[in-house]
């Protein structure tokens, strides 16, 4: 590759470094032309991005993109899986791949919000709930004591009502 196209190369991958939350490495051996289509294919209808990239090229676009640390990760043939918006999307679209052709793709590490994950952490982070639910979940929470806190100030008032009710019919009755 002449040094023009590797200099671009370089860029661009910085730059979908830059602006991805997450980035999962894939080895991606073993794949045919074909499964490696179907699984751009899916994972592209969720606005994840798969590219195979050259480790020294993605080397130099991890320093220039702030993220050093992630040259580790960048061993043997690996393919880079971009995602923009929700953290486990990549994630999960990759192990879905993975059961559903029961093909070997095997996740390597990731950079989720500029930090380096392993495979096990990256599991977990798949294995979360989508971002919606865990803020309904958070929103929840914080609601319970509330409404509880609400609970407990309206039964004294609620039972003073009704005693007072009922002393109002005692003395009509008299």
């Amino acid at each position: 590759m002449a040094r023009p196209e590797k200099e671009q190369q370089v860029a661009l991958l910085t730059e979908k470094l830059r602006r991805a939350r997450v980035a999962v490495l894939t080895d991606y051996r073993g794949l045919t032309v074909s499964q490696m289509e179907e699984l751009r294919g899916r994972l592209r209808g969720s606005d994840v991005e798969y590219r195979v990239v050259k480790n020294t090229l993605a080397r130099r676009a991890a320093v220039e993109s702030g993220h050093d640390d992630f040259q580790q990760v960048l061993m043997g043939p690996v393919g880079i899986a971009f995602g923009y918006d929700d953290l486990g999307v990549p994630i999960k679209l990759l192990n879905e791949f993975v059961r559903s052709t029961r093909l070997k793709l095997e996740i390597v590490g990731g950079l989720v919000e500029g930090r380096v994950l392993n495979p096990d952490q990256l599991k977990q982070l798949a294995d979360l709930p989508p971002r919606e639910v865990l803020i309904s979940m958070l929103a929840g929470t914080i609601l319970s004591p509330l409404a509880q806190l609400a609970s407990a100030i309206n039964t004294p008032l609620a039972q003073l009502a009704s005693a007072l009710e009922v002393h109002k019919n005692n003395l009509e009755a008299a």
